[in-house]
């Protein structure tokens, strides 16, 4: 005679085995997802400091490449209503505004580039008045690249009246439109004279202890200029300068990179023709788990001067920098040829 059929459920040694093979399968899913996770955090900080890095060189590679620019004219040996920063202040066209940021710093035309090494020199206070003391800093002046549409009439700060045998600084429109019929009977371009000055701040407008790139701008807004602060990223950490130097002034190739120097301090009859720039650019937030102990050496900042790890610091100037905290960064360089050097 046959036993009865018995149904059978597991035992305690099997549900335990089938329990801690779920819970390895379970673990290993989540490391996985965790994994991932963090990757595609890394990635997406990456991407932006690029994204940054590359908005930041869009703004300031245009501008250092059109330095001298000064529209019709080649070869202008002076321009009418410059005023050296050597000179008393010149305040019949500018205003005293021109020179806010300095003694005819906003009409100081014969220099196309300047700077200043491992500090803030302008007279002018940065943003919140806090700058970064060991940044660079790196002044452009030319010509607005499109000619201004402006009336007959139109009064305005500063504009420069270009036609192909001379350029003036002038402040009317009219004026510039009687000087070009009377020496060519044709009338010349009107274009916006643009000074900028770009300097690392401690601040972003969005809040403080975020380093920021900032520039002043000759402002001509209205009748009076002005300058101005404009945010230009937030993030930017360190901005190194150097100045590709053509000594004889006659090549167009640079013989020499130097710190940046700023106007009067070049030997006679040489020409910056080319901008070694370095932009040192953090992410955002803290970076848990992470830890930057890099060395960035870069610009005058060299590892023979030793290192440091904060940059707030005046004296911390041509030292590498090691910052051994937890934010991820990119230095990014970019050399920079001056279209307009030679009057071409």
């Amino acid at each position: 005679m046959k036993r009865p059929y018995r149904s059978r459920g597991l035992t305690l040694i099997e549900l335990m085995i089938a329990m801690t093979i779920g819970l390895v399968l379970v673990g290993g899913a989540f490391k996985i997802f965790m994994d991932s996770s963090r990757t595609y955090g890394i990635h997406e900080t990456e991407s932006r400091l690029e994204e940054n890095a590359r908005y930041v060189y869009s703004v300031l590679e245009a501008d250092v490449r059109m330095a001298g620019y000064w529209g019709y004219a080649k070869g202008v040996s002076g321009i009418i209503g410059t005023t050296p920063q050597t000179d008393p202040a010149a305040t019949t066209l500018a205003g005293a505004a021109a020179s806010s940021c300095g003694t005819n710093f906003g009409t100081d035309l014969g220099t196309p580039l300047e700077g200043s090494n491992d500090r803030y020199t302008l007279g002018c206070v940065a943003y919140q008045s806090r700058f970064m003391p060991s940044a660079d800093t790196l002044t452009v002046r030319r010509a607005g690249l499109n000619a201004s549409a402006v009336g007959a009439n139109a009064i305005g700060p500063l504009r420069i009246c270009s036609t192909r045998t001379n350029v003036s600084l002038v402040n009317t429109v009219n004026a510039c439109q009687a000087d070009q019929t009377v020496a060519e009977n044709s009338p010349g371009t009107i274009h916006d004279l643009v000074v900028h000055t770009y300097y690392v701040a401690r601040d972003a407008s969005s809040g403080s202890n975020v380093p920021t790139l900032w520039r002043k701008s000759l402002n001509n807004v209205g009748t009076v200029p002005t300058f101005q602060d404009e945010e230009i990223l937030a993030g930017v950490e360190d901005f190194q300068v150097q100045f590709g130097i053509d000594y004889t002034g006659t090549t167009g190739v640079a013989q020499q990179y130097v710190d940046p120097v700023a106007a009067g301090a070049l030997p006679s009859g040489a020409q910056i023709v080319a901008v070694r720039l370095w932009v040192l650019i953090r992410s955002d937030t803290l970076e848990p788990g992470f830890t930057d102990n890099r060395t960035y050496v870069y610009g005058n900042r060299s590892t023979q001067n030793g290192t440091v790890n904060d940059l707030t610091s005046g004296s911390n100037g041509g030292l590498a920098y090691q910052p051994n905290d937890h934010y991820r960064r990119l230095l990014v360089s970019r050399t920079v040829m001056i279209r307009n050097v030679l009057g071409t």
